[in-house]
This record gives structure tokens, C-alpha cells and sequence, in this order.
């Protein structure tokens, strides 16, 4: 499985996403290591049992997320080579949301895949989707220029660049308004949502964390996870593509608010768990 789709594949809230949503947080900085006793302790934090939790670290190790580990006669679990590039991707996703500017390009992405190949086929379309792709025609996908690099990368993938011709252009000359055909080509109501389901989810965390860290961290841990999905399959549009009551901005402000007032207080538990020194 991709590394997109690695990142996408567990419903946010759950056993394992929450870990996923901590190994991306933390086991880098923590030399890209982490005693399976740590992990166990940092889960208890955010709610989850130890009996659930080792059920999610073999999940995630099947999955090349993390490799089983012993150091210092500790048992652990390392970052997977693999999930090194999709975490790396995940920063750059969760924390710096990216929204077009109104003269900013658009890539179009063109491909013809025969019906012999359709298994491909689907799973180019359901990668694109979840990179924040829109639908112009079945073999037509628009999308922000600022995302063509992961659009090249997901057709090298599954070894589809040559079936597939980019094209780099400005704003779309169609009939109708933009907002109407950007409505056509992308689900809004389906990302409006996740947008006020997230601001639904934060709008009782205070943005002075609790003095108890562990607190601190459950929050900011369940901050993340619940937000780190919508990065991915929002890619950004130009505001006058949107809906006036367009929620994107607001609940990045929200995310971005959460995140500054919480990080330092959570990494300083995670600290206090695992020896390490923390880094604001």
C-alpha cells in the first residue's frame, strides 16, 4: 500500500489512529525508537487500554509502519523505512494548511488506462482522491500545482507516468461560475463537513492547556488525529471558488490556535515518560 493511503487508512478517534497520530508526533524525535512500555503509557494518556494498544502496534507493523525493535534489552518498535516519507509528508500536510491564491496555477492530470488494467486504473483515481483531487471526467483530475509532485509520485508509484500527460494552466475557462463547476468536480458538502466536524470536536478546549501534563497531552494528541486527515483530501481551493460560509478558514485558524497553546506541554510529557529531553 502507498504511502498516501497509509496515511489515510484508520478512522480518526480510533485504537489506531491515535497511535499512528503519536508515532508520527513522536518517534523521530525520539531517535525513531520508542520502548513498547512508552508507547503503552503515552495510549493510557489519550484513554486507551494496554490489551487494545498491543493489538494496534501489530497492526501497524504488518502494515511496514513501525518494525518490532529490542534496545538496551528493551523491547520497542522502530519507525518503518517506508513510513519515514509518509510521516514526512504528514508534517508538512497537518502542520502548514496550504489554500490557493486567486491567480495561483491549477495541473490538470490526464490519463487512459484500458479496461485490462482497471484494478490500476481504480487505484489511481482512489489515490488522487485522497490527495485532494477533483473529478473533471473519469480520466480528467484537476487539482492545486502545488500538489502535482505527489500526483507524479502516486503515477511512478504504480508505474503509470507514462499513461498519464500533466498539464500546468491557469484559472479554468468554463461557462458557468467557478464556483459552480469547482461544486461539480469536488465534494464540498462531504469537506465543509469535516471542517465543522473538527470545530465541532475543539470547541470546548480551552486554549490555555491544564497544568496536569497528561491532560495536556490527550488533547493536543486527539487535536492532531482529528484533524490530520483533512489536510489530505482538502487541497486548498481559491476562495472565490468556495461558498461564502466556506468553514476551511476558521477551522485552520482553530487547529493552528490548539496546536501552538498545547505542543510545548505535550512534548514535556512525553519527556517525562520516556527520559528524553523535550524541544519546544
Amino acid at each position: 500500500m502507498s504511502a498516501v493511503l497509509d496515511d489515510m487508512d484508520s478512522r480518526p478517534g480510533s485504537t489506531t489512529s491515535l497511535l499512528r497520530t503519536i508515532v508520527g508526533l513522536y518517534l523521530r524525535d525520539a531517535g525513531g525508537w520508542m520502548s513498547s512500555a512508552d508507547l503503552v503509557t503515552l495510549m493510557e494518556a489519550v484513554g486507551v487500554s494496554a490489551a487494545l494498544t498491543r493489538t494496534a502496534l501489530t497492526r501497524l507493523r504488518k502494515k511496514a509502519v513501525l518494525d518490532a525493535e529490542a534496545r538496551a534489552g528493551r523491547a520497542g518498535y522502530a519507525v518503518g523505512a517506508r513510513a519515514r516519507h509518509m510521516l514526512d509528508r504528514g508534517d508538512r500536510r497537518i502542520h502548514q494548511p496550504r489554500s490557493m491564491g486567486p491567480d495561483d496555477a491549477w495541473c490538470l492530470v490526464s490519463f487512459t488506462i484500458p479496461e485490462s488494467e482497471r484494478g490500476l486504473r481504480h487505484q489511481l483515481r482512489r489515490r488522487l482522491h485522497w490527495i485532494g483531487c477533483g473529478t473533471v471526467g473519469p480520466g480528467l483530475w484537476i487539482c492545486p500545482d502545488y500538489l502535482r509532485p505527489e500526483a507524479e509520485e502516486i503515477l511512478e508509484d504504480l508505474g503509470l507516468r507514462g499513461a498519464a500527460v500533466l498539464f500546468v494552466t491557469s484559472t479554468p475557462l468554463v461557462e458557468e461560475p467557478l464556483r459552480t463547476v469547482v461544486a461539480a468536480w469536488w465534494d464540498l458538502d462531504e469537506l465543509a463537513g469535516l471542517h465543522r466536524g473538527f470545530l465541532a470536536t475543539q470547541e470546548g478546549v480551552a486554549l490555555e492547556p491544564p497544568a496536569e501534563g497528561a491532560t495536556a497531552f490527550s488533547a493536543y494528541v486527539r487535536c492532531i488525529d482529528s484533524w490530520r486527515i483533512i489536510p489530505y483530501v482538502d487541497p486548498g481551493l481559491p476562495a472565490d471558488a468556495l461558498p461564502a460560509d466556506w468553514p476551511g478558514a476558521a477551522s485552520s485558524g482553530r487547529f493552528l490556535a490548539l496546536r501552538d497553546a498545547y505542543r510545548p506541554a505535550a512534548r514535556e510529557f512525553v519527556a517525562s515518560v520516556t527520559g528524553a529531553v523535550a524541544h519546544s
